[in-house]
């Protein structure tokens, strides 16, 4: 049977936080509100967690969850190979709803299903959420909803589509941010925007140099006549949708599309 628990006030969350903390560790699944959409959580580190996940969403492996981390300092210890254009980005943007798309430390006894060695990383802007991840350490963690279904904005929602497969649910009130987050691949010599969300193109590229989603790679911009690039095919701007060939993920404010 499920349990709720109101977060709304950090001097009286206390329980609720420490009944997530209590489920997560023994593999179960946390609904949690961020600054895009609720979330459903579960250990990054426990494969039979994860796909517990994926299964109360009605969706497979070919659709692994991103990963929210309480801190930036933690991107060397799930990443490798990160540029510098997109340490800057995540300075800018963390916490926000910015996920960034980095290859995987090879070392991380995780499975976060079919990631092609790839993670999408986020620092989640509520309070309530980093409360928690301050004590779980890093979640794998998608939108709380049953997949073909919009995202939950409260905790009544994500309770109708998910209902006991998920053992705790925070109640942090209705989240008002409503967009998901912003991805941008960094897996490759050019920084990319996947899907589009919270943070705007241009504000990225305040920060650094990013590529556009409907942007031809520089190698073909260089070769191809104009009218041919002004045509490239942009990903999908749907977030709860794959995108297609795009190592990214879906949204917990939060993202959908890890590779796919």
């Amino acid at each position: 049977m499920s349990s709720v628990h109101p977060v709304t006030d950090p001097n009286t969350w206390g329980a609720g936080i420490d009944e997530a903390v209590n489920a997560i560790s023994r593999g179960g699944l946390v609904v949690l509100p961020t600054d895009t959409v609720y979330g459903i959580g579960a250990d990054a580190f426990d494969a039979e967690a994860v796909s517990a996940l994926l299964a109360a969403k009605g969706r497979g492996r070919h659709m692994p969850p991103p990963v929210l981390v309480p801190d930036a300092r933690t991107l060397d210890g799930l990443a490798t190979d990160v540029p510098d254009a997109a340490r800057r980005l995540v300075e800018a943007f963390w916490p926000g709803g910015f996920t960034i798309i980095l290859q995987a430390q090879p070392s991380l006894a995780w499975d976060l299903g079919e990631t092609h060695g790839t993670v999408a990383l986020r620092m989640p802007d509520h309070p309530a959420a980093l409360a928690l991840l301050r004590r779980t350490g890093p979640l794998a963690v998608s939108s709380a909803n049953a997949t073909g279904r919009p995202a939950a904005l409260d905790v009544d929602d994500a309770r109708e589509q998910l209902g006991d497969a998920v053992t705790v649910y925070l109640d942090g009130g209705t989240v008002t941010g409503g967009v998901a987050s912003t991805i941008v691949d960094a897996t490759s010599g050019t920084l990319r925007v996947v899907r589009q969300g919270a943070v705007t193109l241009d504000r990225l590229r305040e920060v650094a140099d990013v590529a556009g989603p409907d942007d031809a790679p520089a190698d073909a911009r260089a070769d191809a006549p104009a009218d041919a690039v002004a045509d490239a095919p942009g990903a999908s701007e749907d977030p709860v949708a794959a995108i297609a060939d795009a190592p990214t993920t879906d949204d917990a404010g939060e993202p959908e599309a890890n590779r796919g």
